[in-house]
């Protein structure tokens, strides 16, 4: 069991670097993503045979869904007796801490800046409905009453941009937030990140937005912006929090990137 923030990468990295075959996490999105950041020693992957294995519970589980993975426990312990592995992509990112020091994250689902880290701030507060797409929902439309979009400066793969946004998503799978698919397209394993940009969209229109996001049928919308990325760099004059698998490590300025061929997590 985890006594405090962290410990969960601290047992990990302990069991990785011992040559342990298979390191299981048994929690949600959070605890997925310490489990997932003790197989790397700062933005090093550690030498090692140590496999993820996963028994999804939790609030926002969604991880398991681009894997299709069910939250059954009985059904899950069955995929991990299987001991078939994919090896799968996870994302970096290097941002500024709370104590204005250089953080070094790693992801498996999807990390964003700008509205995402104020819903992530909220629901890891306490902040839980009835079941985590409730949750996530709720707290999305509660932060939204006080965000004020924001202007952003990104480079992305070389190419510099300045963009007014709600928030910026780099995606390895396809969904947060509870079920929301906010990039359809996201394969974990192509070497690549999916980036949606959600641009200069207001309360109303982010509330009309959200069902579809939910549905993953959003991407046609003339203020969002999809495309396939290896590196993309964001910074903003304002302080902007930055969302991590559901995590908050810290804040713009933030460099998000690829690392392909990262894990071999077990998996239907």
């Amino acid at each position: 069991m985890t006594e405090r923030p962290g410990h969960a990468t601290e047992i990990a990295r302990a069991a990785v670097r011992d040559g342990r075959a298979l390191v299981v996490a048994a929690g949600g999105d959070g605890t997925i993503n310490e489990v997932a950041n003790g197989f790397f020693d700062g933005c090093e992957r550690i030498a090692s045979v140590t496999r993820l294995g996963l028994l999804p519970m939790g609030t926002g589980g969604d991880f398991r869904r681009t894997l299709g993975m069910s939250r059954d426990v009985d059904e899950a312990a069955r995929v991990l007796m299987a001991d078939r592995a994919r090896t799968l992509d996870a994302g970096r990112v290097t941002c500024v801490g709370p104590g204005g020091e250089q953080v070094v994250r790693h992801f498996v689902n999807v990390a964003d800046a700008g509205i995402g880290g104020d819903v992530a701030d909220m629901v890891n507060g306490g902040f839980n409905v009835i079941n985590g797409e409730l949750t996530f929902t709720i707290a999305a439309a509660l932060t939204l009453m006080r965000w004020r979009n924001r202007k952003l400066q990104a480079v992305i793969d070389g190419e510099e941009l300045e963009l007014v946004a709600q928030q910026v998503v780099l995606a390895n799978c396809q969904y947060y937030g509870g079920g929301m698919q906010i990039a359809p397209p996201a394969l974990p394993d192509d070497g690549l990140l999916d980036l949606v940009v959600v641009g200069d969209v207001g309360r109303l229109e982010s509330m009309r937005l959200m069902s579809s996001v939910r549905s993953g049928a959003h991407l046609s919308h003339p203020k969002l912006e999809h495309r396939l990325v290896r590196r993309v760099e964001v910074s903003c004059a304002l302080p902007v929090g930055v969302d991590v698998d559901g995590e908050r490590p810290g804040a713009l300025p933030a460099a998000f990137e690829v690392v392909p061929a990262a894990l071999e997590v077990l998996a239907p």
